[in-house]
């Protein structure tokens, strides 16, 4: 796996076994073989306002996982996936602001 850090500070917590790869404290776990597609697909996890990891647009990027577009061997058959193509920026978290007014 690339690992490319975007920026300076704390990273998410990920841990990669397989061809999965779980981000926090067991919140989201991606089978990055199932995304695998003919062309490249980017999943991005996000931290909401609520504070919790989702995959998708939201309010904070925490990571993009890149996973290249599939290889065909000369007889057009699937090169079988592997980890060590796939991408994972990481951005640094966030401190979140807590604008609540204060009575």
């Amino acid at each position: 796996m690339i690992i490319i850090e975007k920026n300076e500070g704390k990273k998410v917590a990920y841990e990669v076994t397989g061809n999965k790869i779980t981000f926090g404290d067991d919140e989201i776990t991606l089978n990055l073989a199932k995304y695998e597609r003919d062309e490249e697909v980017q999943v991005d996890i996000c931290r909401n306002d609520e504070n919790i990891l989702i995959a998708g647009p939201s309010t904070f990027f925490v990571a993009n996982v890149i996973i290249p577009a599939r290889k065909y061997t000369e007889e057009h058959e699937p090169v079988p996936f592997s980890m060590e193509n796939v991408t994972l920026v990481l951005w640094a978290l966030i401190d979140r602001v807590d604008d609540r007014e204060e009575d």
